[in-house]
């Protein structure tokens, strides 16, 4: 239904590059030239300048690449609630998820959906939340599930499901043989710890300020990008992690990693689905229906 001129500006303006771009839209690199060439002469304006070996949106591009945003979000509601007038549902769906949502939350929630609503297309982005909620800044992903206490204005935010971050250490670690840990001991350990940007490390460092202390306070001894990778490194060290008890099933099953309680300490959030502010588009708003439903929500 669109103008096929705006997709080739929208695919070179979101890869700075006519070549990705044409390998994207599986046409040549002369017809995406031709493309942006005649929305230029129809607008009057460069939409891309060149600096030395990449290109960048002049501000006409700029503004073109918003209204192109908009009129392709338009398209998918018309598409979504036409199709929904002779009971169909189909269309694409860009998600993202956090990492540890992708890893331990969002798989049963796709297959589900995918067998009730075969014909729309789905896409799965994961990163920590900061990149999460970028890319729905961007219009990169229409709707993602991210963790994390930190607010932004320009995104709505619905409670998904209740985690637990939990301390743990190996099986042979004197402390899985201890009761409970008081807060100031913390100190005396070395941890594995999320990058920063990790809504499961922003939560920790808000939790620890309640008991009086810092993450400058602890001793890091490696910062790792997954909790799988975290999870591997604790059965090989004499590390200590702060978890989501998400990602630890197997772990606590099999005895390979214990929990460590810590005397006055609870750190409990929320997962949360992400859009923009305003209406929430047709295929999200089923998604996150769909998430409620298998999880008994409302």
């Amino acid at each position: 239904m669109s103008d096929f001129r705006l997709e080739v500006f929208y695919t070179v303006a979101k890869r700075l590059s006519f070549t990705k771009a044409a390998t994207a839209l599986f046409i040549t690199q002369p017809a995406v030239t031709k493309h942006i060439h005649e929305l230029e002469q129809q607008y009057n304006n460069k939409l891309f300048e060149r600096k030395g070996n990449t290109i960048q949106l002049t501000p006409a591009g700029d503004l073109l690449l918003s209204h192109t945003e908009t009129l392709f979000a338009i398209y998918r509601n018309i598409d979504f609630d036409m199709n929904t007038l002779v009971h169909k549902k189909e269309g694409a769906l860009s998600l993202g998820a956090s990492t540890t949502i992708a890893h331990y939350i969002i798989a049963p929630l796709l297959a589900g959906f995918k067998k009730k609503f075969e014909d729309i297309r789905l896409n799965l982005v994961n990163g920590n939340t900061e990149q999460i909620e970028k890319a729905l800044l961007d219009k990169e992903i229409d709707l993602g599930i991210v963790e994390g206490k930190s607010k932004n204005q320009e995104i709505s935010y619905t409670e998904f499901i209740r985690d637990e971050i939990v301390l743990v250490c190996s099986k042979d670690h004197p402390l899985a043989r201890k009761g409970v840990l008081t807060a100031e001991a913390l100190k005396l350990h070395s941890f594995v710890m999320r990058e920063q940007g990790s809504g499961t490390r922003e939560v920790i460092d808000h939790a620890l300020k309640e008991l009086g202390l810092k993450m400058a306070d602890l001793k890091m001894e490696i910062q790792l990008g997954s909790t799988e990778s975290i999870k591997s490194y604790l059965m090989n060290s004499s590390c200590l992690a702060f978890i989501s008890i998400h990602g630890l099933a197997k772990e606590l099953q099999n005895g390979s990693l214990h929990i460590i309680d810590i005397a006055g300490l609870s750190i409990e959030r929320y997962f949360y689905f992400i859009h923009l502010q305003g209406k929430l588009d047709g295929l999200s708003e089923i998604f996150l229906r769909h998430a409620q439903l298998a999880y008994n929500l409302r």
